[in-house]
């Protein structure tokens, strides 16, 4: 095993929850959607609990779950994971109101200084809860077979 596995998984992780992402909404779509390789803000799986959970589950593989460094990493990943379900997607719902209020006040010239805000920020629970199934498969996988 790699001295880098602690780091590797959860990036490995996340990069295959962004394809998985990708390919759920291109599917979607009926066509590509290049940008969203590279933002991980709302969608299926959660990118952001995948990513925690990946290294959470590979710490109680290989150190134990009885560890302080496990007791570290599960705080983490919880507060990572109510954060993608409360915080982030109640920013989320604000941004909606925010970007139609502005629309009814800005008009031309005006509108063209005004940036709108990021919609898609939170996670409903189903994409949080796939995120942490991802990351813990992935812990495994990391833990027992690289």
């Amino acid at each position: 095993m790699s001295s880098f596995t602690y780091i590797i998984c959860p990036f490995f992780s996340a990069v295959l929850c962004q394809v998985i992402k990708f390919t759920i909404e291109s599917v979607r779509k009926n066509k590509f959607d290049w940008g969203r390789l590279f933002n991980g803000n709302g969608g299926m799986p959660s990118t952001h609990t995948t990513f925690v959970t990946s290294l959470t589950s590979l710490i109680g593989f290989l150190l134990g779950f009885d560890s302080p460094i496990f007791a570290i990493a599960i705080v983490l990943s919880v507060v990572v994971s109510y954060d993608s379900i409360g915080v982030r997607m109640e920013s989320g719902k604000q941004a909606v109101v925010i970007n139609d209020i502005a629309e009814g006040f800005f008009h031309g010239e005006a509108k063209k200084s005004y940036k709108e805000l990021k919609e898609q920020l939170g996670h409903k629970p189903m994409e949080v809860l796939v995120g942490i199934i991802l990351g813990i498969i992935m812990g495994y996988l990391f833990a027992f077979y690289y």
